[in-house]
């Protein structure tokens, strides 16, 4: 049972910045927006928030310094296309070989220091119930906020004007810049909520899941997180089962090599993207129900009247 126990365990934490950057994802896409940045937001979150916090000391900063470090690589993105209309998703291409390359430049000092690492929560006598305490009670402070962030998305996208503001601007800019909302203000705001997301999951991987810097230690994970959104057919509380599924699949592949199958250890690696590419196939050949919810005008180009 303990080993079951830390196999959950390394689950929830694997399963978490898949999490994190997918939601923030989907926020971008429900306006409207394709962002193919996530990795390389991800991996910029990753650097800044283990420099900051090997500097100061403080895992606050740290978390504080990934998520801006997230945000000023969207508002990159967000100039090229909002303001200056370039293709969304070559600028995200190209955003994530800058990102990678900037985060190896700036991290090359930093590679494989020990850092710190985010403490798990400890209620009296609730993280102490056998079994099941320290799986529900006994996290750090980021795997609870990120199933915060889903509920908290489900609710403004579904439950308030501001979500429905979101969708409008989503699935048709035109009419909703004719009912006098700010398109590009709009998106602007989503895609640094994406960054913010994305940049946070990075931090997460240094922070809390392996605390140190390596290098390119994303491992594709922003691409995955894309794939979730298109897996959860654009529905908040969907990622999160998703996330769980990718997270699961990431850990057993892992788990299976340490027990020595006889499975060659690279198809074990390659496991969780086998596993995406399957997914995508299988939804794309249900036209409906990724038509049902995929924004109507995702990835286009929207130029305001003058």
């Amino acid at each position: 049972m303990i080993g079951i126990e830390a196999v959950i365990l390394t689950i929830i934490t694997a399963s978490t910045p898949l999490l994190l950057a997918a939601i923030g994802e989907l926020v971008v896409e429900r306006s409207g927006v394709l962002n193919l940045g996530v990795e390389g937001m991800m991996v910029m979150g990753a650097v800044c928030g283990f420099i900051a916090t090997y500097y100061s000391g403080s895992l606050i900063l740290g978390v504080v310094a990934a998520i801006l470090a997230g945000v000023l690589m969207s508002l990159l993105f967000g100039l090229l296309t909002q303001t200056f209309v370039t293709n969304q998703m070559a600028t995200g291409l190209a955003l994530t070989i800058l990102c990678l390359g900037l985060s190896g430049l700036v991290g090359e000092p930093f590679t494989g220091l020990p850092g710190a690492k985010l403490p798990a929560l400890y209620i009296p006598y609730l993280t102490d119930i056998p079994y099941i305490g320290k799986i529900i009670f006994g996290q750090d402070a980021l795997v609870y906020l990120s199933l915060i962030l889903v509920f908290f998305v489900q609710y403004v996208l579904f439950r308030t004007r501001v979500g429905l503001i979101i969708r409008a601007v989503g699935d048709s800019h035109v009419s909703a810049h004719a009912l006098g909302y700010n398109v590009v203000r709009v998106r602007y705001l989503c895609i640094m909520f994406g960054g913010a997301c994305a940049g946070l999951a990075g931090g997460y991987l240094s922070l809390a899941y392996t605390p140190q810097w390596i290098e390119n230690m994303t491992s594709g994970r922003g691409w995955i997180a894309l794939a979730l959104v298109v897996f959860a057919t654009w529905m908040p509380r969907r990622i999160l089962f998703g996330a769980y599924l990718f997270g699961t699949v990431w850990i057993m592949g892992l788990y299976v090599q340490g027990i020595g199958l006889g499975i060659p250890s690279q198809l074990l690696s390659a496991l969780p993207y086998i596993v995406t590419i399957i997914a995508l196939v299988i939804i794309s050949r249900n036209k409906q129900l990724t038509k049902l919810n995929t924004p109507a005008c995702l990835g286009q180009q929207f130029v305001p009247d003058r």
